[in-house]
């Protein structure tokens, strides 16, 4: 038996859950937010309890460290040494990593200079690396990379049509994103349906504040809906999904701005259900906006809903056909009504919501109907347990 740690590191944030392997036993897990400004907060539940501190944590390295040592206080574990495996959640592997690694300097300097695909995630996520490495030195360390599940993804689908010297000479193309989450629900739903994975043809959603839609067949990526960048794809809380590439010098010359940084901040971070709504980033407030009446809320919805119905479509002409849809994240394992309005808007493919099944939050089951031609799932994500399992298999 051994004990894992899965880590997750933001710009100012930094999570964790702590595993026993290969039982894949949750021992503990926990959020420390705002790292590096004043007023942190550091939460950890285990055994049943929550547990709250708000003080200063100037970096990555002391936040590290304390999650060390409140595991040690709440006799977790006794020492550092009773972890032997880490792995850490990489945004951009660009096309150097096809598939998880083993942490080496020279791994950490690629994941640094990939930095100007995930130019929010992929320094933070070096500096969650090299501070744990400096505290537990010898322990397996693994980087899991979002992008390498969508790396089976053939030409004629991550290729854009530009120039092919731009791919060849510069690498752009399209990534995707959320490859944990897609991995690890198509792999449950293949358990659930009772069927190989590689006999399944699934669409799964991913729709949280970010949000994507991936056709999988035989339990790989074929296409995604984020792109060389997770601005890409559906509309999203804050981020404005597909655009015509020409509105954005319009709206610069309208907007009086010089700077296409401050354009795509403008769609990274004031667009989506929030610059549609004027109201909130969060499902739950437009749709409690709509409800009373917020004409500009309920276009909002209605705007995200068409979105995901235009993927899946796509998707089942890509596939030829899906066996099931899979729903999960925070808007699509929480909210009964947005799963209902997008497949009803497209059961001519033969899936229908059992609504009884369907009145239910973040609890995994099939939600169509027994007759239903196409199942429709509902399974709570777990990336953690993606980045655990494959720091035991890198291990060996």
């Amino acid at each position: 038996m051994s004990k894992t740690i899965a880590i997750n590191a933001g710009s100012s944030s930094l999570k964790f859950t702590l595993y026993e392997m290969p039982s894949e036993e949750e021992i503990a897990s926990g959020i420390i937010e705002r790292v590096g400004l004043k007023d942190s907060v550091f939460t950890t539940k285990y055994n049943g309890e929550k547990y709250k501190v708000v003080k200063d944590i100037n970096n990555h390295e002391i936040a590290i460290q304390m999650v060390l040592d409140k595991l040690i206080e709440l006799k977790v574990i006794e020492n550092y040494e009773e972890i032997t495996g880490v792995g850490h959640r990489v945004v951009a592997g660009g096309e150097i990593f096809k598939d998880s690694a083993l942490i080496t300097d020279e791994v950490i300097t690629q994941i640094e200079n990939l930095a100007e695909f995930a130019p929010l995630h992929n320094p933070a996520n070096a500096t969650g690396i090299k501070a744990f490495k400096k505290l537990l030195p010898t322990i397996t360390s693994v980087a899991v990379f979002d992008t390498s599940f969508h790396a089976a993804m053939p030409k004629e689908n991550y290729l854009y049509s530009i120039p092919m010297s731009y791919y060849e000479d510069f690498s752009a193309r399209k990534y995707g994103a959320h490859g944990t989450s897609h991995k690890y629900v198509s792999e449950r739903a293949a358990e659930m349906l009772g069927k190989p994975l590689e006999d399944l043809k699934l669409i799964t959603c991913h729709l949280g504040n970010g949000g994507s839609i991936t056709a999988v067949e035989g339990g790989k990526s074929v296409d995604t809906s984020m792109g060389f960048t997770p601005l890409a794809g559906i509309t999203m809380g804050t981020r404005s999904g597909d655009i015509d590439a020409s509105i954005l010098p319009f709206l610069m010359k309208k907007l009086g701005l010089s700077d296409i940084n401050e354009m795509i901040y403008i769609l990274n971070n004031k667009s989506g259900l929030l610059g549609l709504s004027d109201i909130s980033s969060d499902m739950r407030d437009v749709e409690e906006a709509a409800e009373a009446g917020n004409e500009q809320a309920q276009t909002a919805l209605d705007i995200f809903y068409n979105r995901v119905q235009k993927y899946i479509g796509q998707y089942f002409a890509l596939l030829n056909g899906a066996d099931a849809i899979v729903f999960t994240a925070g808007i699509g394992e929480n909210s009964p009504e947005t799963r209902q309005i997008i497949i009803d808007g497209i059961n001519w493919f033969g899936a229908e919501i059992d609504e009884e099944a369907n009145k239910v939050r973040g609890k995994e089951r099939i939600i169509s109907t027994p007759d239903s031609k196409v199942k429709v799932l509902l399974i709570p994500t777990d990336e953690e347990i993606v980045i655990a399992r494959d720091v035991e298999r890198l291990r060996k």
